[in-house]
């Protein structure tokens, strides 16, 4: 198969070449001048060097494959293609134009190339027919044109949003917001994670939008992109998959691993910023007052911005969902323990201090009592887990009170609004997206439809 171009930032950075799975890359000269040499702004693992080793091959390559989508939604998308779903390079040839950070990949031999990027206005009507068809075309990619992709393996659709309304991205225009339907088999999950949504941006660990809307009668979660600019630009991200060079299921820890998260850590301590690391444990106590169990290598990321900086993406998929019919154990051990019973706010903090953070127990018990505060005063939607705010409040408040004693944490704000976190926000966008109860939001009838077509499945852990 001829090279694939690799764009980053509009600027060539590199070249795929060889076949099927078995293929590598080459750092082109465009990439060097603009960027650097030894520049990591691609990602932490696969430098812009001219000499490569062969026994980082195998890292260069997950890079690539974790550019792609999961599972099923491979298999679909490549058969789709008429492709096979082990097929990598035919796949980012079909699929690379428009991922999820800033790197555009393509066939400069394709006859369709090089593509002029549109965005097609949609109707609330056809958006909804995405949802229906979700499992043929994930994440909308019906037709030639529709060449995006995106990890993961729940249910979703990709759409601009344009100041009259929604659009299609075709030929590599950027997708702008993740549109998540319905989950049949898990009818309340996409209003729980949108609940989910609100102790993030309570924290500052993120400020893009996270809301439910209706297409038609068709109710979904509409999530803001963080790694877009707002004014139709790319921001790069990849995430601990990528950066720490591994694929596909070893997102989750092996049953012998419990370092995974320091090892993000010292990435973190390495690349970015004392607020950044501190805001990992942040979101490590968050994912355990919440019961999120999913928070696993693909679901922490890193944003690299074109001069050089890097810092740690806003957080995000996040669900509480100690209600939900899963495993309930962390994909990501935390103080050397996975199942949600046994891991204790003193757990939290012994993790942070093992990475070096001082006085990690104020940080964590700062996370808990927002987490009070903030389901105090949030109400769910309507079609949300029942009862789903006390549940989080009284297992907050349970943690805090097993907490190691009254001089492990400060006490317990007792405001009318969340004791919020004073520090800097985490990836903001420019449509922000400030916490509030769903009666105080603009949106649609809390009106619910369950799609006629067999049911997804969550992307959660796969154990």
């Amino acid at each position: 198969m001829p090279g694939l171009r690799v764009e980053l930032y509009g600027v060539q950075v590199g070249t795929l070449s060889g076949e099927r799975d078995r293929f590598d890359f080459e750092v082109h000269r465009d990439g060097l001048e603009r960027f650097g040499l030894g520049s990591q702004v691609m990602s932490i693992t696969v430098p812009l060097i001219r000499a490569t080793r062969d026994e980082d091959q195998g890292k260069r390559r997950a890079f690539f494959e974790e550019v792609l989508s999961e599972g099923g939604v491979r298999r679909t998308l490549a058969a789709n293609a008429r492709l096979d779903s082990d097929n990598t390079l035919g796949l980012l040839a079909r699929y690379g134009r428009d991922t999820a950070g800033a790197l555009q990949i393509w066939n400069e031999q394709d006859p369709a190339e090089p593509r002029t990027p549109e965005a097609r206005p949609v109707t609330a009507a056809e958006v909804k027919t995405m949802f229906q068809e979700v499992k043929l075309s994930p994440l909308g990619n019906a037709g030639r044109r529709r060449v995006s992709s995106l990890a993961g393996v729940q249910d979703k659709v990709l759409l601009v949003h344009m100041l009259d309304g929604w659009a299609e991205p075709l030929d590599g225009y950027p997708s702008t917001h993740i549109i998540k339907p319905l989950n049949t088999k898990i009818p309340s999950l996409i209003f729980d994670e949108e609940y989910g949504s609100r102790f993030v941006r309570a924290l500052d660990l993120a400020a893009f939008s996270t809301t439910i809307e209706v297409f038609d009668g068709a109710s979904a979660l509409v999530i803001e992109r963080f790694d877009r600019d707002g004014d139709g630009g790319r921001i790069h991200q990849e995430d601990f998959n990528q950066a720490l060079g591994h694929i596909g299921d070893a997102k989750y820890e092996a049953p012998h691993e419990t370092d995974r998260l320091r090892r993000i850590a010292e990435v973190l301590r390495s690349h970015a910023s004392t607020q950044d690391l501190q805001n990992l444990l942040r979101m490590t106590a968050l994912s355990v007052v919440l019961h999120n169990y999913d928070m696993h290598a693909k679901n922490i990321g890193l944003l690299h911005y074109p001069d050089g900086d890097v810092a740690l993406a806003p957080m995000y998929d996040v669900i509480p969902s100690a209600h939900l019919n899963v495993d309930q154990s962390f994909a990501l051990a935390v103080g050397g323990k996975r199942e949600a019973d046994e891991i204790t706010l003193a757990d939290v903090a012994a993790e942070g201090r093992s990475w070096g953070i001082r006085q990690p127990e104020r940080i964590v018990a700062e996370v808990a009592e927002v987490v009070v505060e903030t389901a105090r005063v949030e109400r769910p939607h309507p079609a949300a887990h029942g009862g789903l705010d006390h549940a989080v409040e009284s297992a907050a408040q349970r943690m805090l009170d097993e907490f190691a004693g009254p001089s492990a944490r400060p006490s317990a704000g007792s405001g009318a609004g969340p004791t919020r976190w004073k520090g800097g926000t985490v990836g903001g966008t420019a449509r922000g997206g400030a916490p509030g109860s769903f009666g105080e939001r603009e949106h649609s009838a809390p009106e619910v439809w369950l799609p006629k077509q067999p049911p997804g499945g969550w992307g959660g852990p796969a154990r």
